[in-house]
C-alpha cells in the first residue's frame, strides 16, 4: 500500500521501472555533425564570481537562439519542452500524478467524494456522491481538481496548509503504484528527462505494528537490535519486496510493456527511495528507518532513504535532531545505503527563529546526508557561509522546486537560495517535487529558472546534467571532472567518442556497459546533440 503522506549496495542487473526489462541505450542516438574547436566563455551565476567551461560553437548559437526566442510564448515553451532536462530527483509519487488520473482512478475504484471533496471507501452514503460522476459533471470535476491540486488556489490564502491538506484528500485513490507509477514515468519521458528516483513508503502498516509491539528505546543500538531479534525486521523487508513485485506487475500491465506498443515510461530507468513520516512517534520514525535502510540493502530497486511530512509540525520539529542522530546511528548498521533529506524547507514566521538555525547542518554534518532537497532557510542557519562550503567541499547537491517553494513558503526570485547555492559551488539540481498538486512540468521548471535568474542555455544544460551526475545510480559516470574550468571533461575511455555523432569506440562501449550512470548520461549527451542541431543548426 502506499500511503500519500508527502509527507551493501549492488549494482542492478538493470535500470528500468521498478527494476524489470533491459535499457536500450546505443541503437537510437541521433547524429550531429562534427563541431569546431571550443572555446572560452562565461558560465556563471548572475550574483558571483565568473567561472569558465569550454563552450562548443553548437552551444553558442543554440544559447543565442534561446536569446532570439524571448518575446514569442509558444515558441519558447516548445523550446523547454524539446530540452533534454536529465533526472528528477525529488519527486513524490502520490503527489506526482496527474490530477485528472487521480479522480479516474477513484472513479474506477468505485470510491466516494464526502463533503470535504476527500475520497473515501463505498458504499456512498449521504452527503457523499460517486467519484466517477466527475466523468460527466464539469462543476463537480473542477470542485474535485481545486481540492485536490494548487489549480485556482487564491494567493491570499495559505498555501502550505492548502499544498498538504490534499494528500490526505485523495489518498485513498493512490493505492494502485503500479497504475501512478505508469502515469508519471510516462510524463517524465515525454518530458524529455532520463531517469527517475521517486518516494514511497513501503510496508507502512507493518513497519507501524513492527514498531507499536517493540515499544521505543532511548538507546539506539538496543532498539534496532530488538527490531532485528527474530527476524521480525526481516519480515517487513520481505513484505516491502513483495509490494514492489505487485506494483512492477501491475506498471508493466497498465503500461503495456509487454505489448507491441509499450507505453514511453516502460523505457524510464526508475528507483524507489524509501520515506518516512518524520511527524510519527520516535518509535515509528526510526523503525521505519530502519525498513527502507535494509530494504535499500537487500534490494537494488530501492536506492535511498527520506524524511516526509511538514518540517514545521509540531513532532517533526521537536524530534528533528533525535532524528538525524538515528539516522546518524543506523547509517553505521548500513553504511552502503544512500540519504536524502527534506531540510531547510522552512522560513522565518512559520518557526521560531530559532529553528531556522540547525535544520539543513544537522542534515549534513550529523546525518550525512548526500543531497539535501529544498535546504530554503539556507541564510538563515548558523554560520550558513561555512556550512555552504563545507556542502561545496563535500559536493552534496541541493534538489530545488521552484514552484513547490513558492506555492508552500512563499518563497520566489531573489528571495530563494538558489543562486546564493550556486555562487558557493554548491551543485544544484531542479526538480518537481509534486508536479500534480502543483499543477506543474519540470519544463516549467526549467523555463522559471531561466526566466528569473537569466541562465544561458550552458548554465541550463549544466543543471541537466548535474541531475544525472548526483543521481543515486550505481557505477561511475560518464563525466572525469564536475563543474570548474574543465567541467564535463569525458572520463578517458569516452574521450575520444561523440554522443549523437557516432558509436563509442570499444572502450566506451565497455564503460558505458559496465556503469548505468555513465549509459544514462550518453543518451543525455545524445539527445542534446540532437538538440543543438535543431535549435543551433549545423554549420
Amino acid at each position: 500500500m502506499i500511503i500519500s503522506n508527502r509527507t551493501a549496495r549492488r549494482r542492478p542487473k538493470s535500470l528500468v521501472p521498478a527494476g524489470i526489462g533491459a535499457l536500450a541505450l546505443l541503437a537510437v542516438l541521433p547524429a550531429i555533425p562534427a563541431t569546431a574547436a571550443p572555446a572560452q566563455d562565461p558560465v556563471a551565476p548572475a550574483a558571483g564570481p565568473v567561472s569558465y567551461r569550454p563552450l562548443t560553437p553548437a552551444e553558442r548559437r543554440t544559447s543565442a537562439q534561446l536569446d532570439a526566442l524571448q518575446g514569442d510564448p509558444a515558441r519558447l515553451k516548445g523550446f523547454f519542452a524539446a530540452l533534454p532536462k536529465g533526472a528528477d530527483l525529488h519527486n513524490h509519487l502520490s503527489g506526482a500524478v496527474t490530477t485528472e488520473y487521480l479522480i479516474q482512478l477513484a472513479g474506477e475504484n468505485g470510491l466516494c467524494i464526502d463533503a470535504t471533496d476527500t475520497a473515501v471507501q463505498p458504499p456512498c452514503g449521504p452527503g457523499t456522491r460517486p467519484a466517477a460522476d466527475a466523468r460527466t459533471d464539469a462543476e463537480f470535476r473542477q470542485r474535485i481538481v481545486r481540492a485536490w491540486s494548487m489549480q485556482d488556489f487564491p494567493a491570499d490564502q495559505s498555501g502550505h496548509d492548502h499544498f498538504f491538506d490534499t494528500f490526505g484528500k485523495f489518498g485513498e485513490a493512490t493505492r494502485d503504484r503500479g497504475k501512478l507509477l505508469a502515469n508519471v514515468a510516462n510524463t517524465v519521458v515525454e518530458q524529455n528527462q532520463f531517469y527517475l528516483e521517486t518516494l514511497v513508503t513501503p510496508a507502512s502498516d507493518s513497519a507501524r505494528k513492527l514498531a507499536e509491539s517493540v515499544g521505543y528505546d532511548a538507546d539506539l543500538a538496543a532498539f534496532h537490535r530488538k527490531l532485528v531479534a527474530g527476524g521480525k525486521l526481516d519480515k517487513v523487508v520481505a513484505e516491502a519486496v513483495r509490494e514492489a513485485d505487485a506494483a512492477d506487475a501491475q506498471f508493466r500491465e497498465a503500461a503495456r510493456c509487454d505489448t507491441r506498443r509499450p507505453a514511453p515510461g516502460c523505457r524510464l530507468p526508475v528507483r524507489w527511495i524509501s520515506q518516512v513520516s518524520r511527524g510519527s512517534s520516535p518509535e515509528r520514525v526510526f523503525t521505519q528507518m530502519a525498513v527502507g535502510l535494509r530494504l535499500a540493502e537487500r534490494d537494488p530497486r530501492f536506492v535511498a532513504v527520506n524524511l516526509v511530512q511538514p518540517e514545521d509540525g509540531e513532532s517533526a520539529l521537536r524530534n528533528y535532531s533525535l532524528q538525524m542522530r538515528m539516522l546518524q546511528y543506523l547509517r553505521t548498521q548500513y553504511p552502503d545505503v544512500r540519504l536524502t533529506l527534506h531540510a531547510g524547507e522552512l522560513t522565518p514566521g512559520l518557526v521560531k527563529p530559532e529553528d531556522l538555525t540547525f535544520h539543513i547542518r544537522e542534515a549534513v554534518l550529523v546525518a550525512a546526508a548526500e543531497r539535501i532537497g529544498h535546504g530554503v532557510d539556507l541564510v538563515h542557519e548558523d554560520d550558513w557561509r561555512g556550512l555552504a562550503r563545507t556542502m561545496a567541499e563535500r559536493r552534496g547537491a541541493v534538489e530545488v522546486p521552484f514552484s513547490s517553494n513558492k506555492q508552500i513558503l512563499g518563497v520566489a526570485g531573489d528571495d530563494h537560495p538558489f543562486n546564493t547555492y550556486r555562487r558557493y559551488g554548491v551543485p544544484v539540481v531542479l526538480a518537481t517535487d509534486d508536479p500534480g498538486v502543483s499543477r506543474i512540468d519540470i519544463s516549467h521548471e526549467y523555463q522559471y529558472a531561466r526566466e528569473t535568474y537569466g541562465l544561458s542555455y550552458p548554465e541550463l544544460k549544466d543543471l541537466a546534467r548535474a541531475s544525472l551526475e548526483y543521481a543515486f545510480v550505481d557505477g561511475a559516470g560518464l563525466w572525469a571532472t564536475g563543474p570548474g574550468r574543465t567541467a564535463y571533461r569525458p572520463v578517458p575511455a569516452c574521450a575520444g567518442s561523440r554522443p549523437g555523432f557516432a558509436p563509442p569506440a570499444p572502450a566506451c562501449a565497455r564503460h558505458l556497459e559496465e556503469n548505468p550512470k555513465a549509459a544514462i548520461q550518453w543518451r543525455q549527451e545524445a539527445a542534446f546533440a540532437g538538440f543543438e542541431r535543431r535549435y543551433g543548426g549545423s554549420r
